[in-house]
């Protein structure tokens, strides 16, 4: 096991409920399904593909169907608000999963993931040439191909060699109870 790490967590108030029940809090595509309504079809195609991307990296419990979002780092950890709260964690580092959150941004808007400079500029004139932009190419079934590129490039997610933004953002597959340091209200 690796070093323990401290991240934070900005979840449901009846997350506490399940933790205290059950000992661990996973994610189920019905609580995306209930928290984002009639847009939750297009979290969860992306959501799926980061479920099979991530489980390279760190395999998943076999119950488990979501990530669990965590910030890295104290001062940008997101604020709390009415019904929820904002866990604090300590967790084994082997078990969290890091990206930057450029680059997820990218994926959460159908967009493509440039390995520079040059390569953000080739793939414009591409959808130039079509007349289209990423999140239309994607969501429409006249593009396959281009749809297919923007695709693969989110394989770069997980490619260290690059940042778009030194900002990053982790998950995990399950919360443990053990696992809570503090629970902010």
């Amino acid at each position: 096991m690796g070093n323990k790490v401290k991240v934070w967590t900005k979840q449901h108030a009846d997350i506490l409920d399940d933790l205290e029940k059950n000992g661990r809090y996973i994610v189920k595509k019905e609580y995306i399904e209930q928290k984002m309504g009639e847009h939750a079809s297009l979290y969860l195609d992306v959501y799926n593909w980061y479920r099979g991307a991530a489980e390279k990296i760190v395999p998943a419990p076999e119950d488990v169907e979501y990530p669990i979002w965590v910030s890295l780092n104290e001062n940008e950890k997101i604020g709390n608000s009415d019904g929820n709260v904002l866990l604090e964690i300590e967790v084994d580092s082997d078990l969290l999963i890091t990206m930057d959150i450029d680059k997820w941004g990218r994926i959460v808007n159908y967009m493509y993931i440039p390995k520079d400079d040059a390569d953000q500029e080739a793939h414009d004139k591409i959808l130039d040439s079509y007349g289209t932009d990423d999140c239309m190419a994607y969501m429409s079934s006249f593009f396959p191909v281009i749809k297919k590129k923007i695709q693969k490039s989110w394989d770069r997610l997980f490619d260290e060699s690059f940042t778009l933004s030194p900002v990053r953002l982790g998950t995990l597959w399950e919360l443990r109870k053990e696992w809570i340091i503090n629970v902010y209200r």
